[in-house]
């Protein structure tokens, strides 16, 4: 059974930084989620963008399952309910969608599994909260900037905010961010850097994680 959305939402706040990754290689998927959790991360978003993404999720779920036991494991880039309840059958933890689906999310209800909905505008941002999300995905987050956020935070009270994509790890991008009012950020290649994943530098990956972590702190 999976987690509940207070448990879940409250596990993004305390993280804070929100790794976002897709690999068609089952050991580099292993391997960045290992980096991840050894930097100290423990909500890990994989996305279902590619064709080994199921056969690779399993793997990482398997591992979760082994070695990792306070990590939340999710599957992102979920477009459709279909395709929510083939990963939640699958061990999902939370269920990430770049589009606010009102069915996705319906059915995601029903199951009792978290559903972070992607938006852009004020009016997807109403139809998600009008369908039970908790916590917002902002997307793309390089389009929309710190100061939109301030600026539709006034108007969903209730809501929780993450940015994803256009997020540094860097001191001034995530000072921005954060002091604009989200809970978490996303972060894909800007954080999982290609270079390392590429020369297989996994400490140096472990790193890169510890460092951006550590900007986090100095903001608290």
């Amino acid at each position: 059974m999976a987690p509940s959305s207070e448990t879940i939402i409250a596990a993004f706040e305390q993280s804070g930084i929100i790794p976002v990754f897709y690999h068609d290689d089952e050991s580099i998927c292993l391997e960045v989620l290992q980096a991840c959790y050894d930097g100290g991360l423990r909500v890990f978003e994989f996305t279902s963008r590619g064709e080994n993404a199921r056969k690779n999720f399993a793997a990482m779920r398997d591992r979760k399952l082994a070695a990792m036991p306070d990590l939340y494991l999710g599957i992102g880039t979920i477009k459709n309910a279909a395709d929510a309840a083939i990963y939640a059958g699958m061990g999902a933890d939370f269920i990430v969608c770049p589009v606010a689906d009102p069915e996705t999310a319906a059915y995601c209800r029903s199951e009792n599994i978290t559903w972070i909905p992607g938006c852009m505008t004020p009016t997807e941002i109403s139809v998600a909260e009008k369908n039970g999300a908790g916590l917002v995905k902002l997307f793309p987050g390089n389009v929309l900037g710190p100061g939109y956020v301030k600026s539709i935070k006034p108007l969903f009270p209730q809501l929780k905010f993450m940015p994803t994509g256009g997020v540094e790890p860097t001191q001034l991008s995530m000072d921005a961010w954060f002091d604009a009012g989200v809970v978490c950020v996303g972060m894909g290649s800007n954080l999982l850097s290609r270079s390392l994943i590429e020369s297989k530098d996994w400490s140096g990956l472990k790193e890169k994680i510890m460092q951006t972590f550590a900007f986090l702190s100095a903001m608290k």
